[in-house]
């Protein structure tokens, strides 16, 4: 049987083969006065790293990292920009996370090169000290702005937003997660303190876009897309907001067939969109950005990912 460092050595190796090129930069291409951006973006994976077994239902032969690297690799390629993202419950579901811990799942998503994540209430399922691990180990920021980690092990690990340019694209990506009371043992998050997500996520946009000229401001959220009771979900944030122009959402496994738009408190528009659970589906938003007239969205699909998807 293999040791757990030669299983991760071993998987991860094999994920980088299959992405081989995958982090290699798009060839520059003509400066024009437009530009495109494709975001691809996962949630709620739940340490379904193998696609769904025949069995499964619906669901069978759905998903597994192997079908999602190689559909990502072709998307590479072809478009002028990417961002892959994902927002949150990455861990716990399958045996992957009971034996190790939340690991392959990191270094997967490291080898297939993407650029930020939040964070999930699973995420705390092994214990904070075990996420400190984890997360010192992905080459990719978490984004959280209101859970407050001073005083825990997990102080430093996180950042409130982060910032990244493709070409003339500058782009603010901040995080908010759901309440952690009730929802995971006291235990599991210790001193950890949850702040209003709409308070924070006010001040961190109006910060991205005001102080940052930020062309486009995204929020990965774990608050849930909506629900029947008060409660506040993404379409709550999106309507409570006033800088935020796009929020890709986890928590409730919402497929969404298509973007949901709803007006923030300026009037303007604020695309939301959630690509189920288990890694089943890859969400896909294409833009535009105009130097003239800012951004728009082209175009949105959700990519069902199977196990003979090919790049």
């Amino acid at each position: 049987m293999l040791s757990r460092r030669n299983f991760i050595q071993l998987m991860c190796k094999g994920a980088g083969a299959l992405v081989s090129g995958v982090l290699i930069s798009h060839t520059s291409q003509a400066r024009t006065e437009y530009e495109s951006l494709t975001i691809l973006h996962t949630n709620d994976m739940h340490s379904r790293i193998d696609p769904f077994p025949e069995n499964s239902g619906k669901l069978s032969g759905l998903g597994g990292i192997a079908a999602r690297a190689m559909h990502i690799a072709h998307i590479r390629r072809e478009a002028q920009h990417v961002l892959l993202l994902d927002a949150g419950d990455i861990f716990q579901g399958t045996p992957y996370f009971n034996f190790y811990k939340g690991e392959p799942e990191i270094r997967l998503m490291s080898e297939m090169g993407y650029d930020a994540a939040t964070i999930g209430n699973h995420e705390f399922d092994g214990g904070m000290d075990n996420l400190a691990e984890q997360i010192s180990r992905a080459k990719f920021p978490f984004v959280i702005s209101n859970y407050d980690f001073t005083g825990t092990v997990m102080e430093g690990k996180t950042v409130p937003y982060h910032i990244i340019h493709r070409g003339k694209i500058k782009i603010g990506i901040l995080g908010v997660g759901i309440a952690l009371e009730g929802l995971v043992a006291s235990s599991m998050y210790g001193t950890t303190q949850y702040l209003d997500p709409i308070a924070k996520a006010r001040e961190v946009s109006a910060y991205l876009k005001n102080k940052k000229q930020c062309d486009l401001v995204i929020c990965l959220s774990h608050l849930g897309y909506e629900y029947s009771f008060a409660k506040i979900s993404d379409c709550i944030l999106a309507k409570e907001t006033d800088y935020i122009d796009l929020i890709i959402g986890g928590h409730t496994h919402t497929f969404l067939e298509k973007p949901t738009i709803i007006q923030n408190r300026k009037g303007s528009p604020v695309v939301i969109n959630q690509a189920g659970w288990g890694g089943v589906r890859l969400g896909r938003l294409d833009y535009i950005f105009s130097n003239k007239k800012g951004s728009k969205l082209l175009n949105a699909q959700s990519v069902i990912l199977r196990k003979q998807t090919r790049g």
